[in-house]
Parts: structure tokens; sequence; C-alpha cells
């Protein structure tokens, strides 16, 4: 799933080496917490968060497939 979030955030934005994904285990779900350059924020979020809603929507049906529960957090 990292791999995943990894490779979208790459795509999306102009300095894709400043991306990096922090997987946090909770009691009940897996969280991703995903970091841009501050200047790439905005294309990972879009317009009214639409970009950052379909990230989390690829990323859960992906783990819904594997039997684990995800949530995707976006930290500046």
């Amino acid at each position: 799933m990292k791999d995943l979030l990894l490779y979208i955030a790459r795509n999306l934005v102009d300095n894709p080496e400043a991306v990096s994904v922090t997987e946090v285990q909770g009691s009940q779900e897996l969280t991703l917490e995903l970091r841009v350059a501050p200047d790439d924020m905005g294309k990972v979020i879009g317009r009214q968060g639409r970009i950052a809603k379909e990230i989390r929507t690829v990323v859960r049906a992906y783990a819904q497939r594997l039997g684990t529960k995800v949530s995707v957090d976006i930290v500046d």
C-alpha cells in the first residue's frame, strides 16, 4: 500500500524526490502519512480536495482487497 501511495503521489508532483510516506500502525487500522514539498501540496490536494479524496479511495479499495483498513493523511 505504501508503494501504491508513493507511485501515485510521485506522478502528481513536480518534485518527486521530496515525497515520503510513513506507516503508523494503530489498534484498528494502518495510517499512511503522506509528505510532499510545500510547493506541491496544492497538486496533491486538488480543488476542493478532489484529488486527495480520490487518492484515499484508491488506497482504501486496494487495502480492502488485502483485508485491511487504511487511512491516508496528508501532512504538511
